[in-house]
């Protein structure tokens, strides 16, 4: 069973996602809030699969939210949801740790779909702006959805999530091992995350290894 929370600050939009969730057999919804210190305050208490966080709730802004939400709780996977549409908010919340991102415009289809995919420490994204970010819309060359990873990069990061360390990376690469440092500072900056763990979490769910 996905446990799910829901943060939103309207009665309804809480029940209305409620309905279509429980109308699934494999999802339940364990909880809704209303504001981010009642998110914070329920999260000590349970603990949900994944939470669906809407991007203007009251009192922290969405991002600011994500980034506390994977700090404190980095079990808890994050969907967010905004009427915004995706172009405006879908990839920096994916890069502050999101795992995906719904507009409220999207099929109720979405919804299910969306959550099960999370669950899962998939990435979420709608195929509509999966097609827009595959393409840069200047050149029409097709490009990764982050900043795009070099060979080496790739090679260094296979190793990473081997399970090798820097010095390990390093002999099989035939590198020095400060090198090997700098590809890793290199990988963190570009798929937005501060420690290894995240690195290889975020890198494993945009099959970028």
């Amino acid at each position: 069973m996905i446990k799910v929370l829901i943060a939103d600050n309207h009665p309804i939009v809480r029940l209305g996602i409620k309905q279509v969730l429980e109308a699934s057999s494999d999802i339940e919804v364990i909880a809704d809030v209303s504001t981010t210190s009642e998110l914070f305050e329920t999260l000590e208490k349970i603990s949900p699969d994944v939470v669906m966080l809407e991007m203007d709730i009251p009192e922290m802004n969405g991002i600011a939210a994500l980034r506390k939400l994977k700090q404190e709780f980095p079990n808890v996977k994050s969907l967010m949801y905004s009427g915004q549409s995706e172009d405006v908010y879908a990839l920096s919340t994916i890069r502050a740790g999101a795992f995906g991102y719904l507009s409220k415009t999207a099929d109720l289809d979405y919804i299910i779909s969306a959550v099960r995919k999370v669950s899962e420490g998939n990435m979420f994204i709608t195929n509509e702006l999966a097609q827009r970010l595959a393409f840069d819309e200047g050149t029409q060359k097709p490009r990764r959805f982050f900043r795009k990873l070099s060979s080496r990069e790739v090679e260094v990061l296979k190793l990473l999530a081997s399970g090798k360390r820097n010095k390990e990376v390093a002999e099989g690469l035939n590198l020095n091992e400060k090198t090997v440092s700098t590809y890793k500072a290199r990988l963190m900056k570009k798929l937005n995350v501060d420690n290894l763990v995240d690195l290889l979490q975020q890198a494993k769910a945009l099959e970028l290894y």
